[in-house]
């Protein structure tokens, strides 16, 4: 509970103390709009790596060689809040993480997610869906990553069970050609969602696959696309569960 406790505090003071810098960080982005977008990189990263510190995770990181220095869509499976903190604070590239609308409901929070590129989807509204899709792919076609979990929400069933893929989150990759990698996570939800409001030590498995390019899968694949990659990263989180 105290670490919980910790956590807490730490993303109230960041988002109080630290909105003066989103004001210094528009300032700077009329300058120098690339500087901008890695300063803010930087200090949310530095935020989410003290947090996962506090938390005592362990963190085990495999194939991150495999992500190219390119834009690309990461695609994972998503059991826990810590997801975020544990992928985004490994970004090398600027990355948009897309959110669920009600997301941005909050204050300071949601200002620091635009700042990072992050997009809210209504998931109730298709036509809006869609022009959440559109805005990714214009992020990627200038070079920034965008994350999706494209089971739409967290998963709460067993700890190797995965929801459906939803399709329409390929598009980002099939409209622009830019690499999937897929991002595979084991007993995230471990952090905190199985015993909640506690926050406990654990053990994580962080895997990044081999890029997929759509264009060099054969047509039958690529009918399934989504099914594919998901398939990869079922095997994977499988495959690493005895590693546990």
């Amino acid at each position: 509970m105290i670490r919980f406790i910790f956590v807490a505090s730490t993303v109230i003071l960041f988002l109080i103390l630290f909105s003066p810098v989103l004001v210094a960080e528009w300032i700077i982005g009329k300058w120098n709009k690339e500087k901008k977008d890695y300063s803010s990189l930087r200090i949310v990263q530095n935020a989410f790596k003290l947090i996962l510190k506090m938390t005592g995770v362990k963190v085990t990181v495999i194939g991150e060689e495999n992500v190219p220095d390119e834009a690309v869509l990461f695609i994972g499976n998503h059991r826990s809040f810590f997801d975020i903190l544990l992928t985004y604070s490994r970004c090398k590239r600027l990355t948009g993480y897309i959110a669920k609308k009600e997301m941005d409901r909050f204050p300071l929070l949601n200002n620091w997610m635009r700042n990072l590129y992050c997009l809210f989807l209504d998931r109730e509204n298709p036509k809006e869906g869609l022009k959440t899709i559109l805005t990714a792919i214009d992020y990627i076609k200038k070079g920034i990553s965008i994350c999706i979990f494209p089971e739409g929400t967290r998963n709460k069933g067993d700890e190797l069970s995965m929801l459906p893929f939803k399709e329409g989150s390929f598009k980002i990759a099939t409209k622009t050609g830019c690499a999937v990698v897929p991002i595979s996570l084991n007993n995230t939800a471990e952090i905190f969602e199985n015993h909640f409001p506690k926050i406990k030590k654990t053990h994580v498995i962080l895997e990044y696959g081999k890029p997929i390019y759509y264009k060099e899968l054969d047509k039958e694949t690529q009918k399934h696309f989504g099914a594919y990659c998901q398939n990869i990263i079922q095997e994977t989180i499988n495959k690493n569960s005895a590693m546990l």
